[in-house]
């Protein structure tokens, strides 16, 4: 399965793919595995396995402090030394549906759980990383995942960086804020999120006729579009059909390939109007901010109401791109790139850290904030992606400025624990049916 996935992609690692690749027989295949995806899920969990069990040996080696920095190295290590396993859990293990995405999670947390306690033996009044335990070790498995896919050869080097910016979120262990993700009040409602949330056209009417022809192309267009953001939520990428796209959209089956060639085409189209909403309230919020932390602050908080607005889009595009197969993913990766853009501004604070961040540092701290994002799409049709405004600026902010400027500056916005809490926002505009 390996093979397979890493070779063909999720879609086509078939059964007999994989009885080729094993060279044993299908009545020997379904002996074993009910199904394709059983074969995938147990594959995933063991290649976690084998990963948990090499970085639990370097863990135990490691004083308590270092239990997140220890456990980042041997994941490197672990890709360096068997790429194919990791590019299958890193990458592969994205494409493949529900099931395969809760055991890639749930591998996740139970690293984390590993670590936590581990940092919680740390001597008194040591320091250690105040940040996102989930995040940091899915921000890893992410840039490892661009690496391996590129087919890059030698990850010498990363280790070394990752290590380098998780030691920019050190405080005192006795002063630990952000370690679990944990929702917030939410904050006010942004005044530069752009109205209104996106929803599909209203099905025309008898009077359709009255229309010009581009008008009702258009209508229709976007119609199949929101229904295709609608039905990837709801039954995943993999296993949506046109049927049911068309079923959503209350068009037929020539309606829908007159405009696009197949579900593929459909996810880029939606993908890409998704995008640009997302990026042009980000932008237009952020450039309002006086001092590079405000600009941050109103660019998350503009960013992460209009998820919250239109959370089908949110899942579209932060879990279920890497399913839909190379374009989908290439446009993930030119996301991150973009938002990487509000960061670049932090070199430019007259408080930045002496060294400033390092590029791989800039990286990774998106790859912590995609990850969140992704953690909170999966656990609800309806997240509050705001209420972790705190846990995204402080991300974003400490490799910048350092903790305890961050810190500040969120607690001057009551966005630290036990803050006080703000007025909630408006709610959202309801999801059409």
């Amino acid at each position: 399965m390996i093979a397979a996935a890493n070779r063909k992609g999720y879609s086509n690692a078939s059964v007999s793919a994989v009885i080729e690749e094993a060279g044993v027989s299908r009545p020997t295949f379904y002996d074993y595995f009910e199904h394709r995806e059983a074969c995938f899920v147990d594959t995933v969990k063991y290649v976690q396995g084998e990963l948990m069990n090499v970085a639990s040996t370097a863990l135990d080696e490691a004083p308590g402090e270092m239990a997140l920095e220890a456990a980042v190295t041997a994941i490197v290590a672990f890709a360096t030394e068997r790429p194919a396993d990791a590019r299958f859990l890193t990458k592969e293990a994205l494409a493949g549906g529900p099931a395969a995405l809760d055991a890639r999670d749930a591998g996740i947390g139970e690293f984390a759980r590993t670590i936590d306690k581990r940092l919680s033996s740390a001597p008194h009044g040591v320091e250690i990383p105040d940040v996102p335990l989930a995040a940091a070790l899915g921000a890893t498995y992410r840039m490892l995942a661009l690496r391996l896919r590129r087919g890059e050869q030698s990850l010498a080097g990363l280790d070394e960086r990752l290590c380098e910016w998780l030691r920019s979120y050190r405080t005192s262990a006795t002063k630990q804020l952000w370690r679990v993700v944990k929702p917030l009040p939410l904050p006010e409602q942004s005044p530069y999120l752009m109205p209104p949330a996106m929803r599909p056209p209203t099905p025309l009417g008898p009077g359709r006729q009255k229309l010009s022809k581009h008008e009702i192309t258009e209508n229709h267009r976007e119609r199949i579009m929101f229904a295709t953001a609608r039905a990837v939520q709801e039954d995943g990428y993999n296993a949506v059909t046109v049927a049911r796209i068309m079923k959503l959209a209350g068009l037929d089956g020539r309606a829908f390939y007159r405009l696009f060639s197949d579900k593929q085409d459909a996810f880029t189209a939606i993908h890409e109007l998704g995008f640009q909403y997302l990026m042009s309230g980000t932008a237009g919020a952020f450039f309002a901010g006086d001092s590079w932390p405000e600009r941050m602050w109103e660019g998350l908080r503009a960013a992460t109401q209009s998820i919250d607005d239109t959370p089908s889009f949110a899942h579209l595009g932060f879990v279920e791109a890497y399913a839909v197969g190379p374009v989908a993913i290439q446009r993930v990766e030119d996301s991150r790139v973009a938002f990487e853009i509000f960061l670049q501004e932090g070199y430019r604070d007259p408080d930045v850290l002496n060294p400033p961040p390092t590029r791989i540092a800039l990286e990774a701290t998106v790859s912590a904030i995609f990850e969140i994002v992704y953690r909170a799409a999966r656990s609800s049709s309806t997240p509050e992606t705001a209420s972790l405004l705190g846990h995204l600026l402080h991300i974003a902010l400490t490799p910048f400025i350092g903790p305890s400027a961050s810190n500040a500056f969120l607690a001057s916005k009551s966005a630290v624990p036990g803050g006080a809490p703000k007025p909630r926002r408006r709610a959202a505009l309801p999801r059409s049916r």
